[in-house]
């Protein structure tokens, strides 16, 4: 089965054209999986069987693997078979049968307007440290991409006359607009900071860490926290809070869900429906409140 879990790796990266993150938890997940049925005396692919399929899950809730992990390696051991089967022309595809756990979306945390305004205000501007940390806050705020992706563009990546930027990330190229203050925060860093940091160097990154080099996603991370702890902001939190905040302002605000999931880069638009439900809530919460028939 290993020849086989590479070659579907492979196919992945020359075919499918899908990102280094996926490829490696694909690959993490094929390999538990083939050394459980090691365990069980299974070398072969083609000795797999439905029933084999379904005590491998059976072990991961023994386990105690949550059930976010184990839809995960559903999807993952789904996406191997289909491959397999086609590609050695089988009709019969053991991973039919196998059914993910139900998973409880939970609302994200976010902040208030107040609160971003209070965050994104924390950097001190008298070093190029702090106008680089105002400009990455501002554009991740105001275009809602992902850290990975924050960290991973290019000077080349900007359109500044027009005011986006082009992200690629995720399973698709995609263009996200964004407004005058991450515009003004982007320019200034590009004009006083950027080469500040540089030293010298040369790099095509927008974002550098202070050694001139390409920042880390922890390394952003203790940075936002720092600001937020200096802004006084009790809840805990993440990258990710920036982006679903800005979804949810977004949303809130009337703009549309399917915009909204083209900015936001999603596969499927139920991801982007729980913005639209906490909207709902929200709404809800101010009824009870307010209405005097409640």
């Amino acid at each position: 089965m290993k020849c086989e879990i590479q070659e579907f790796i492979s196919y992945l990266h020359n075919t499918k054209g899908t990102s280094h993150n996926t490829e490696v938890s694909y690959e993490r997940d094929l390999r538990k999986l083939e050394q459980f049925l090691e365990e069980q005396g299974i070398s072969e692919t083609g000795q797999v069987t439905p029933t084999i399929l379904n005590a491998y899950l059976m072990e991961l809730e023994r386990k105690n693997f949550a059930p976010s992990s184990i839809s995960r390696n559903v999807a993952s051991i789904r996406a191997f078979f289909h491959y397999y089967c086609q590609k050695n022309g089988l009709r019969e595809n053991p991973a039919d049968v196998l059914k993910a756990p139900k998973i409880e979306k939970k609302m994200p945390g976010i902040l208030t307007v107040d609160e971003v305004d209070l965050l994104l205000s924390q950097p001190k501007l008298n070093t190029a440290k702090g106008i680089r940390d105002r400009a990455m806050l501002e554009l991740l705020y105001a275009t809602g991409i992902r850290v990975s992706e924050l960290i991973s563009l290019k000077v080349s990546d900007l359109n500044l006359r027009l005011g986006y930027l082009t992200c690629t990330g995720g399973e698709k190229e995609r263009a996200i607009p964004f407004g005058t203050t991450a515009k003004k925060a982007v320019e200034e860093y590009l004009i006083e900071a950027r080469e500040k940091l540089l030293a010298g160097k040369e790099s095509e990154l927008l974002f550098l860490n202070c050694s001139g080099k390409s920042m880390s996603r922890q390394g952003f991370w203790k940075v936002l926290k720092s600001y937020a702890a200096s802004a006084g902001i009790q809840q805990d939190i993440t990258p990710h809070t920036l982006r679903h905040s800005f979804a949810a302002h977004l949303v809130q605000n009337g703009a549309d869900l399917k915009s909204v999931q083209e900015m936001m880069g999603h596969s499927d638009i139920s991801t982007t429906q729980i913005y639209m439900n906490m909207n709902v809530n929200k709404l809800r919460d101010v009824y009870i409140k307010a209405h005097p028939r409640r």
